[in-house]
């Protein structure tokens, strides 16, 4: 039984390594409550259990996600992620259509493939590489700017903006200019594309109609600065994860080798178990009561999905990784009305990508020479650093 104090009393930002202290508050508190004081301060709640978790993200009306709209939605925009209701129905039925998993298909032949190939081409001759820096950092954002329309030459600026953007509410001024930044750049792209609308999804939003209604032009660049960061952050950081997983248990990562078929209970055990977002905002709209701890109305709560994807309740040996774990359903794209729209974008990627990493990179390993890699971080997770071998 573990001690007390060791369950959380602030929230900790710095800590790279939260699961511990989510364990032990599955546990003993798993609804953890963080008294904030002062005269606008308010409490906090954090939501640690898998069941409770679960039927908070499904209960929009009492745990609404306007929060959204002040904590990172100064930083992109109107968001989809801060409505609820009839309003957050019709904003995503516009959006909805171009992230179906039909719809993707093109995208599978057209760019997808071709651009983990065409960094594979880069990096295959070399024999090491940190996967990281190399690789996963730079496919997603390509694929993202692809698929909006976004020249490849400026996905590297974009990969930048996407991160400064989501760390805004640590480094407000960085993430403000970022999202300014990013406005200013794609005006002119949206205008081109409402005057010659072309194959690509800023041409889809500007165009969108449903019931006569047209998405106006904060809601576009709201949209595009939570695709661009989304779609590229956080599948980076989750395809690392996917890749260290392997690396660290290498019986399993050559039975992947001999059998892709394998490869979707890689990806749905990583994202289960080391996804790249721990935790999902909301905001109580009424009094209400979690596993007995009262919540007041108005409250800040954290759902915190990495804690309740190792809730052991739920998923035998929680906190192994696991290839041969039987499938069962995940809060890594969360669920209900705000599951993620590019669930099915991510599973493509990271399958095309796993897939072609493990055909054109033969023999790869952890380079035995170079520092142990290590997945860190609190609210995104991944590992900064993949130094490899592989035979040239």
């Amino acid at each position: 039984m573990a001690a007390t104090e060791d369950i959380p009393t602030k929230l900790d930002w710095s800590d790279t390594q939260p699961y511990p202290a989510w364990a032990v508050a599955r546990e003993r508190c798993p609804v953890l409550h963080f008294e904030q004081g002062g005269a606008t301060g308010a409490d906090t709640y954090q939501i640690t259990r898998y069941h409770d978790a679960e039927a908070a993200l499904r209960d929009w009306e009492t745990f609404s996600s306007s929060i959204n709209a002040e904590h990172i939605g100064q930083f992109m925009g109107e968001l989809i992620l801060a409505m609820n209701g009839p309003e957050h129905r019709a904003y995503r039925n516009l959006v909805a259509h171009a992230f179906r998993a039909s719809a993707l298909e093109r995208w599978d032949d057209q760019l997808v493939r071709p651009t983990i190939e065409r960094l594979l081409d880069e990096l295959a001759p070399r024999g090491r590489s940190d996967l990281v820096r190399d690789l996963t950092s730079r496919y997603p954002v390509q694929v993202i700017c692809g698929i909006v329309g976004v020249p490849l030459e400026d996905s590297a600026q974009f990969a930048q903006w996407a991160e400064e953007i989501n760390t805004g509410p640590l480094d407000p001024p960085r993430g403000l200019a970022a999202s300014e930044a990013m406005r200013d750049y794609l005006a002119p792209i949206v205008e081109d594309r409402r005057a010659t609308p072309r194959d690509d999804l800023i041409s889809d939003l500007v165009t969108a109609e449903i019931d006569g209604h047209k998405l106006t032009d904060e809601k576009i660049y709201g949209f595009l600065r939570l695709l661009l960061p989304a779609g590229a952050e956080t599948t980076y950081r989750v395809m690392g994860n996917a890749l260290f997983a392997l690396l660290a248990h290498p019986d399993d990562l050559a039975k992947v080798v001999a059998d892709r078929e394998l490869l979707p209970a890689v990806i749905e055990e990583t994202l289960r178990w080391e996804t790249s977002v721990t935790q999902v905002s909301r905001v109580s709209t009424r009094d209400t009561e979690v596993a007995g701890c009262p919540i007041p109305a108005g409250a800040p709560v954290g759902v915190i999905t990495g804690s309740a994807d190792r809730d052991e309740s739920r998923f035998e040996d929680a906190d192994e990784w696991r290839l041969d774990r039987p499938s069962q359903h995940h809060l890594a794209f969360g669920t209900g009305p705000h599951q993620c729209l590019g669930m099915h974008l991510a599973r493509l990627e990271l399958r095309v990508g796993l897939d072609a990493i493990l055909d054109r990179l033969p023999n790869l390993r952890l380079d035995p020479d170079a520092p142990a890699p290590a997945i860190e971080g609190y609210a995104f997770r991944g590992p900064n650093a993949l130094p490899v071998l592989f035979d040239a």
